[in-house]
């Protein structure tokens, strides 16, 4: 690799990260499988010198940077499940950037950070999910976990479906292998999110079935073009959009070879790590982590004590909540 390629700490998940190669940088990656924290020091000794950005790609953890507002590098923060965690917000407030997957949310990204600051990023289907030819083994399929307690929503949903369309199936596994199999591929958004099983799905050739919804779902696809929609958590308007479907071999074709082409031309990993890594080089253009460093945030640094006060409570690691308890003093004396 050249030696002109920007650094670039990537902490979490995997996602598009190869893809920010052919992008100009030089990645490494700092994965996360549990909760943890790290340091501006512990980043440069993980990566072998210090970065020229950090990104945290979302693992639904508690907060894993300290001493974000410090950073001398620009920094980012890839969210993924802010219909899951309301205190993400705050923390994206301490980033120089922040990638949103929920067009709903981006507002209230915004209002932390600053509207030039926060991009709209939906979701994607990994290359390896391609069309293949395969015997149809089902009428209508679910493939995902199904649990009372984890997932009740979902559970009670597939429930009800299943009693007016006794020809529902559900099952665990890879969409690459499952999905190929069914003429109607289901999907449900639980919080009205538009989730990766659509981009999935469609990926895959897949005639999808999902519920209408909000947070950019009709900006990125056409209802009836590139799949079929019914009203949210009603198992009856499911059960009849899955029967005109099954009765019309031609109109499932049509939403499979579009829905996939859609995905494919715009929807895939090198697409979003272009716009990624055009965020940030409009932050390195306008030297974001210099205005930081110039203008402390007070009201931030008191905020974000608070946050991390809270998380020393319930983290359930003894040592964790050490570090979080040594980062709400700093956090404390920064806010004056």
């Amino acid at each position: 690799m050249g030696a002109d390629l920007k650094l670039l700490a990537w902490v979490g998940g995997e996602f598009f990260m190869h893809h920010m190669e052919a992008e100009g940088f030089r990645v490494v990656r700092l994965p996360l499988t549990k909760p943890g924290a790290f340091s501006w020091e512990e980043l440069c000794a993980a990566c072998g010198a210090a970065p020229d950005a950090v990104v945290y790609t979302d693992r639904s953890l508690p907060p894993p940077l300290l001493g974000l507002e410090r950073y001398p590098c620009l920094t980012a923060f890839y969210c993924i499940d802010s219909h899951i965690h309301g205190w993400y917000p705050l923390y994206a407030g301490a980033f120089d950037l922040c990638a949103v997957s929920l067009k709903g949310d981006v507002a209230r990204f915004a209002a932390e950070l600053a509207p030039g600051r926060v991009l709209w990023l939906p979701p994607f289907a990994e290359d390896r999910y391609q069309p293949r030819r395969a015997d149809k083994d089902f009428d209508l399929l679910f493939v995902g976990s199904v649990d009372p307690e984890t997932t009740p929503q979902r559970h009670d949903f597939l429930r009800r479906l299943g009693r007016v369309f006794p020809g529902l199936a559900v099952r665990r596994g890879d969409f690459a292998e499952l999905l190929p199999r069914t003429h109607v591929a289901l999907n449900i958004a639980e919080r009205g999110d538009l989730n990766f099983r659509v981009f999935e799905a469609l990926a895959c050739g897949a005639c999808l079935l999902t519920p209408r919804i909000e947070n950019g779902q009709d900006e990125l696809f056409e209802d009836g073009v590139h799949f079929v929609t019914f009203e949210p958590d009603d198992e009856h308007d499911a059960a009849d959009k899955t029967r005109s479907l099954l009765a019309d071999g031609p109109r499932r074709e049509a939403c499979s070879r579009a829905g996939f082409a859609r995905v494919d031309a715009a929807h895939r990993p090198r697409h979003r790590a272009a716009a990624l890594a055009a965020l940030l080089r409009q932050g390195f253009d306008v030297d974001l982590p210099g205005q930081r460093l110039a203008s402390p945030d007070r009201a931030r640094s008191a905020a974000l004590r608070l946050l991390f006060l809270h998380w020393a409570d319930t983290c359930g690691d003894a040592d964790l909540a050490a570090r979080y308890l040594a980062e709400a003093r700093r956090l404390a004396l920064a806010a004056g």
